[in-house]
């Protein structure tokens, strides 16, 4: 039962899929919504354009018809006229032509947009394939298709045949009518008849375009395996990631480390945490960050500063600062400048004691942290209080 539930496209389409149909040409269309408003505009264009357009071939056909003895014997002449009248006639349909045109190219918009794909140009021979063409021809769709054309032909045509009958004794009385009021009368009826069986068309298309979004995205639904699979190919598979991320990890715990013996000091929590400091004299900025790290990595960081004869000092709420509020290669927030400075001031005097310059340095024991930089003071602001290293989680201590 899970591998036919798994196998029923029952998860909406995701975007990737939908993008990727986009490419390959296949994007929601509905032929009856576009048929219906490149008929709607005609009809509209016919119906502000229609007396100059008529005025125009009018003008053409009696030009056409009444030549004299000059026209008749100079041809050259005659062209020109019959030029002039073509552009003329020309000139009076391309408004319509070009309202026609334009919503042509527009329609699209309304359902699936422009799409221009290479790949719908390519040969696809699978399409020759017989069985495949025979399973297209028996289809949900095909049978939808089909139901369609026969519903259009019989809902248009009763609509075509009320009209018409409807106006029939009206037809019959035109032949008794003057030419200017029997044409204006034959337009009056046109018009009508385009409005109604228009009218028709556009509750087909109203019906269809729904349906064909709904005909896609039912398409184009997956499987519960086709998401998870997708979800590996974009995302990658999870356990690789962790393994990437564990990689990433250490390799910037190894580079951190190599930066612990250019340390100034080092700063401690005493066991906790470790953060190492390196200031440049002459540098512009502040004192930076170079490495830092609680338990396991703290651990190793004293180790390396040990053996690399780094000064270390216990100072915990600095450290605890220094450790939530910096992150390594930044420089210290300004808030810590003056503790930072005063441990700095203990650094030096420690070297220039041991070359036998000066005193021995009072260790300093009340430096100058804020209290809301101290993740353990009641009067801390900072977001949580709880810290934890890249790779090893760790209480505050």
């Amino acid at each position: 039962m899970a591998g036919d539930s798994d196998a029923e496209k029952t998860e909406p389409a995701s975007q990737q899929r939908l993008n990727k149909a986009r490419e390959d040409g296949d994007v929601p269309r509905s032929r009856e919504l576009a048929t219906f408003t490149v008929l709607m505009v005609a009809g509209a264009g016919l119906w502000m354009t229609g007396g100059s357009l008529v005025g125009k071939l009018e003008h053409a056909l009696q030009s056409g018809l009444s030549l004299d003895r000059e026209q008749v014997h100079n041809p050259s002449i005659l062209i020109e006229r019959i030029t002039s009248d073509l552009v003329g006639v020309l000139l009076a349909c391309l408004p319509l032509a070009g309202a026609i045109m334009f919503i042509a190219l527009a329609s699209p918009l309304l359902i699936g947009g422009w799409n221009f794909s290479s790949k719908a140009f390519m040969p696809n021979f699978m399409k020759l394939n017989p069985i495949s063409g025979i399973g297209n021809m028996v289809s949900t769709n095909s049978l939808v298709e089909l139901l369609k054309a026969v519903a259009k032909t019989l809902v248009i045509g009763a609509v075509a045949w009320v009209v018409i009958m409807g106006q029939k004794e009206a037809m019959l009385g035109l032949a008794l009518e003057p030419l200017n009021v029997g044409s204006a009368h034959v337009g009056a009826l046109m018009a009508k008849a385009f409005l109604f069986i228009v009218g028709a068309y556009g509750v087909i298309a109203l019906i269809d375009a729904p349906w064909q979004l709904y005909h896609y995205h039912d398409k184009m639904k997956m499987t519960r395996q086709e998401v998870i699979q997708e979800s590996k190919e974009s995302d990658g598979n999870p356990q690789i990631k962790g393994k990437i991320r564990q990689m990433q990890r250490e390799m910037a715990r190894g580079r951190m480390m190599q930066n612990v013996p250019t340390a100034d000091v080092i700063v401690t929590n005493p066991t906790h945490y470790a953060v190492a400091l390196k200031y440049t004299d002459g540098q512009k900025g502040a004192p930076r960050v170079v490495a830092k790290g609680v338990d396991d990595v703290a651990a190793k960081i004293r180790e390396l500063g040990l053996e690399h004869k780094v000064t270390m000092l216990e100072a915990p709420a600095l450290a605890r600062a220094l450790f939530k509020h910096t992150d390594i290669d930044e420089e210290i927030p300004e808030k810590l400048f003056s503790a930072v400075a005063e441990v700095l001031a203990y650094v030096y005097q420690l070297r220039a004691y041991k070359k036998g310059e000066g005193i021995y340095p009072d260790r300093p024991t009340r430096l100058a942290v804020p209290k809301e930089m101290d993740p353990n003071d009641p009067a801390y602001t900072g977001p949580g209080s709880t810290l934890t290293s890249n790779g090893n989680n760790g209480a505050m201590h």
